[in-house]
């Protein structure tokens, strides 16, 4: 099939995206969320630094604000602020421009809930809009005076997006309760560098950058519950680090990222807050500085409030940003932040490309990296859960109730195959998730090889498949009879159960590289970008298996003919899987080899103190 496609066509496919985009944008207008609120704030001089550009300190508090009514609206209780995500600022606000927030609960946990919150500019005389930055808050509700937690009650999203945040917000929550081993475990590898590798720098001291400040804690501090708002808290942050990060690069600096930070304990009108602040570390064109806040009384210990790390750029007239001075750290303590910094850095960089990125920006296969495993896996996750909650499926073909859809997106072909099957939906998760089973019902499969266990919820697998030729009208033929072509997979698995009642258990499936297993002279290397199933339970304790796979070149050919009706080989294979379920479901031997599996000794552990 060639690759060229007509100029009318791509107008066709260009305009039917837009208008799903419309369509969707249209449902987000129209829907009204409980959970929503709005702030828009006209940006004036006392807002403002040297600059006139808005102090990040202010946008924090007004953030906060803004996430704290839309958690109580939800709770119908006081909240708190447990943690924000990553921030990175895109944009600048300038005095005289609107500020405008908008905040509403994404998914809400147990006791406690996640907050997304959209941060745009508004130029009132151009009549411009431009997004200034996104961020995920997680709020838990105050106790009551008997000392119980509050329990939440589940959010119902209508739009789309609400639907795809509500999906996806299980997996940032993931993240998020591994995100300190992350640290530890970089560390524990010996790959960073160390601070006595500087001794040839003309490095500054980096207690020349040390800044000490304390603010006692006033009544328009502190919200409507005595505490002291953690948007207050985060700007009294950011100034002393703006002082830290001014002292290296004696010039002013440019906010650009906040880390991920716990809120680990309260502060109330009348605390002392102690703020301690220093460049951790300087890299070419950036530097890290670290905060710590600290609450006291006039009597008893400092209580440890929060710690911070944001990231700082001096840019220069062109808006480019300028080369800055190295650091060098103190003994020990120092030497610890100037380490911990570097580890940051990386995990910023797979933060920042691995969980946004798209799935269209996606390369088929990525490095495996036990660092970068958290990440990975969201990702696979994430990718498959966006597939499966996208808007445009068309039902190409039906045969004894299995239906296969496709999705056409620009250059990229995805199916969906589906059945309702009488296994319970736990049973159908515990004999597909183990996908060294799957040669015994998919005839693609000829061996699966488990890898590597990386814990509880994700495997490696190689896969051996028959190859794939490009034949006539595109059909699939088999490789010349003289020599078998086989190709080979290694596969990312991450398998997840539902959340919350109503969620699906999920079986992920994408391509990694792994240097242990290069591809073999006689085997092609395949590629799988996004594939895997979902499974719902249905009444009578039924299940719906979805099957999900977004077209590689090596699984093109079988795709587009079962599209084009010159095959059903999707068809037999999931009538195959069907059987294999029935047959299996009073005796689920593959859980049980699941177990098996899993007692296999790894270097790796479970989620809870995950090696990443």
């Amino acid at each position: 099939m060639s690759s060229m496609v007509p100029h009318d066509l791509e107008v066709e496919e260009e305009e039917e995206e837009e208008e799903e985009d419309d369509e969707i944008v249209r449902q987000e207008k129209e829907s009204c969320n409980p959970t929503e609120v709005r702030m828009s704030q006209i940006v004036m001089p006392c807002h403002c630094n040297h600059r006139q550009e808005l102090s990040v300190g202010q946008l924090l508090k007004w953030m906060d604000s803004t996430a704290c009514l839309s958690a109580e609206r939800h709770a119908g209780s006081p909240c708190v602020t447990a943690s924000m995500d990553d921030i990175d600022f895109e944009h600048t606000i300038s005095v005289g421009q609107v500020v405008n927030i908008q905040a509403k609960v994404n998914r809400a946990f147990n006791t406690s809930m996640e907050v997304g919150i959209q941060v745009s500019c508004e130029d009132l005389f151009q009549d411009r809009h431009w997004r200034v930055c996104h961020a995920f808050a997680t709020f838990v509700t105050q106790r009551t005076n008997t000392g119980q937690k509050v329990t939440l009650r589940p959010i119902a999203p209508q739009t789309h997006k609400e639907k795809v945040e509500y999906s996806i917000a299980a997996e940032r929550r993931r993240v998020r309760m591994v995100h300190d081993d992350i640290i530890k475990d970089l560390l524990s590898s010996g790959s960073i560098q160390r601070a006595d590798s500087l001794s040839g720098y003309n490095a500054v001291q980096a207690e020349k950058t040390k800044v000490e400040s304390v603010e006692l804690v006033l009544p328009p501090h502190a919200n409507h519950q005595v505490n002291t708002f953690g948007g207050q808290i985060m700007a009294w942050m950011v100034n002393v680090a703006m002082i830290a990060a001014s002292r290296l690069c004696q010039a002013h600096p440019t906010l650009r990222t906040i880390d991920m930070f716990t809120f680990r304990g309260p502060s109330k009108v009348g605390d002392r807050l102690l703020l301690r602040a220093i460049v951790n570390n300087a890299f070419k064109s950036s530097l890290e500085v670290g905060v710590r806040a600290e609450a006291y009384q006039e009597e008893g210990p400092n209580r440890h409030i929060n710690s911070a790390f944001m990231t700082f750029e001096v840019l220069d007239k062109s808006g480019k940003p300028c080369a800055l001075p190295r650091i060098r750290p103190e003994p020990v303590e120092g030497e610890r932040r100037f380490q911990e910094a570097i580890a940051r850095k990386k995990i910023r960089l797979d933060r920042k490309y691995i969980i946004s990125c798209k799935q269209s920006e996606a390369p088929l296969s990525v490095p495996w990296d036990p660092r970068n495993q958290v990440y990975l896996s969201y990702n696979n996750v994430s990718a498959l859960k966006m597939l499966a909650a996208k808007k445009s499926w068309r039902l190409s073909t039906e045969k004894d109730q299995v239906c296969l859809y496709t999705l056409e997106q620009k250059s990229m072909l995805s199916i969906r195959v589906e059945k309702v099957v009488d296994v319970p939906a736990a049973t159908a998760f515990a004999l597909l998730a183990e996908l060294s089973n799957r040669t015994l019902w998919d005839t693609h499969y000829k061996e699966c090889e488990l890898i590597q266990r990386v814990d509880e919820d994700d495997f490696i697998y190689r896969v051996v498949t028959p190859s794939v030729l490009q034949g006539k009208v595109g059909s699939p033929t088999s490789s010349p009879q003289k020599e078998e072509i086989l190709q080979d997979f290694i596969l990312l698995t991450s398998v997840r159960k539902p959340c919350s009642p109503g969620d699906p258990y999920v079986i992920a499936l994408r391509s990694v590289t792994l240097p242990t297993h290069p591809p073999f002279e006689k085997c092609n290397r395949g590629e799988v970008l996004c594939a895997g199933f979902t499974i719902l339970e249905t009444e009578n304790k039924k299940s719906l298996i979805r099957y999900y796979n977004q077209a590689s070149p090596e699984v093109l050919p079988y795709i587009s003919n079962d599209v084009a009706g010159l095959s059903s080989s999707f068809y037999h294979t999931f009538c195959a899987c069907s059987e294999y379920l029935i047959q299996h479901k009073l005796h689920p031997t593959a859980e049980a080899d699941q177990q098996q599996t899993l007692e296999t000794p790894s270097p790796t552990k479970t989620l809870q103190s995950t090696q990443l």
